[in-house]
């Protein structure tokens, strides 16, 4: 009897696409990676990987052959792939307009203000136009279509403004960007799977440190949050409004959005899980069931609502970037690991790596986990872990030309 197979589309291997490894190989189903790097990958299931290009996701899907039982995708641009893919091969998955929209922060907007749901306000701006808009202060500049908090800046007025303009425009070179008034309140996200269209909720994550910007960096994700169980229920229906006016229909999705006194305010909506390590921080029962494997059998058409998070809190850190330079040392991971209620820290950048903060930067140089009692151990255990760590930075070189 031949195993499932899986066609997993990602930019490369990954820690995130290791973890899929991992559970396809627990769980007996054979994994096929699409990649885009396939010159400079390493093999880790003893395969060729298929070779396609994110730039064109429509020519690049009518290449790829071969019988698959379901397809998942790691990033923003193999989402899009894996949705003409899933097209064309008649598997379920997100549709490609629906993942576009996800990938474009005004178009989204756009579609969220159509279905009723609270909305700031809006508009699309030339990155030379010299004709101000007219928004009220403080306001959010947004690369349209870079993910998390890459090319986004807050101002305060209009000298901000320029400046984060300017800053924006280097980064992406896109001849737009987003402007929209800045939404205050508490910032949430949410994990979930779609299933004909109905939105199933994995996780809810607080994010416990106020993200007021200039630049809006995540640390800490801690679940279950501190919210009772109405405020809750209002971020899921929120959710499952925004997915349904984006077009979203089978797959993971991550969404992020704001709570205040007049609701729910969502920022985006991602058709792919969450990134990085932070899915580490989830299992999911009867079975601890890791989240890339309850993903899997997702894909595969299995009935995934018997599963929901375990009860205890958990969390992460993303590490903050400590700075713009060049990575030299770590020091004080064993005091960081040794900290009550931290169940691993996990140093992904390199030395020698050059480190790169918002808005500009794209990664983060770790992971730290925690499980506890009650969301604030967690908290605590988190924040005492990163005090115990120590970064060594210097300086990059100038290269004169």
């Amino acid at each position: 009897m031949c195993k499932p197979r899986i066609l997993l589309v990602a930019a490369t291997t990954g820690y995130q696409v290791r973890s899929f490894d991992a559970a396809a190989r627990q769980l007996g189903v054979e994994l096929s990676l699409a990649t885009d790097r396939c010159h400079i990958l390493e093999d880790p299931w003893a395969d060729r990987a298929i070779p396609v290009r994110f730039e064109d996701p429509a020519q690049s899907a009518v290449q790829v052959q071969g019988r698959f039982d379901g397809i998942l995708a790691v990033g923003d641009r193999p989402a899009l792939l894996a949705a003409h893919l899933a097209e064309r091969l008649g598997m379920k998955f997100h549709g490609p307009a629906a993942v576009a929209a996800c990938g474009d922060k005004h178009v989204s907007r756009e579609l969220f203000a159509a279905a009723g749901l609270p909305t700031p306000a809006h508009c699309m701006l030339g990155v030379h136009d010299e004709t101000f808009v007219d928004l009220a202060y403080p306001c959010v500049l947004k690369a349209l279509h870079l993910s998390a908090s890459r090319g986004v800046i807050r101002a305060d007025d209009l000298g901000q403004f320029c400046a984060a303009r300017d800053r924006i425009a280097a980064i992406t070179r896109e001849p737009h960007l987003q402007v929209e008034t800045y939404i205050p309140g508490r910032e949430f996200a949410l994990e979930g799977l779609m299933r004909s269209g109905r939105l199933q909720c994995l996780a809810i994550f607080e994010k416990p440190d106020p993200l007021d910007g200039p630049f809006f960096e995540e640390a800490i994700y801690v679940t279950p949050p501190r919210e009772s169980p109405a405020a809750q229920q209002a971020i899921v229906e929120a959710t499952q409004r925004a997915v349904t006016a984006l077009g979203l229909s089978d797959g993971p999705i991550h969404a992020e959005m704001r709570v205040n006194a007049s609701g729910v305010w969502m920022l985006e909506v991602a058709a792919r899980p969450i990134g990085g390590l932070c899915a580490q921080t989830l299992r999911f029962e009867p079975g601890a069931l890791s989240l890339e494997a309850l993903l899997l059998r997702h894909a595969l058409g299995e009935d995934t609502l018997e599963f929901i998070r375990e009860p205890q809190p958990s969390g992460v850190m993303m590490i903050p970037v400590p700075g713009h330079g060049i990575l030299q040392s770590v020091e004080g991971v064993e005091q960081a690991r040794a900290v009550p209620g931290i169940e691993d820290v996990v140093i992904t950048a390199k030395l020698g790596e050059e480190l790169i903060p918002l808005p500009e930067g794209a990664s983060y140089p770790g992971f730290l986990f925690a499980r506890a009692d009650t969301a604030d151990a967690v908290i605590d255990a988190l924040r005492r872990s990163h005090a115990a760590l120590s970064f060594s930075l210097t300086a990059k070189l100038k290269v004169l030309v």
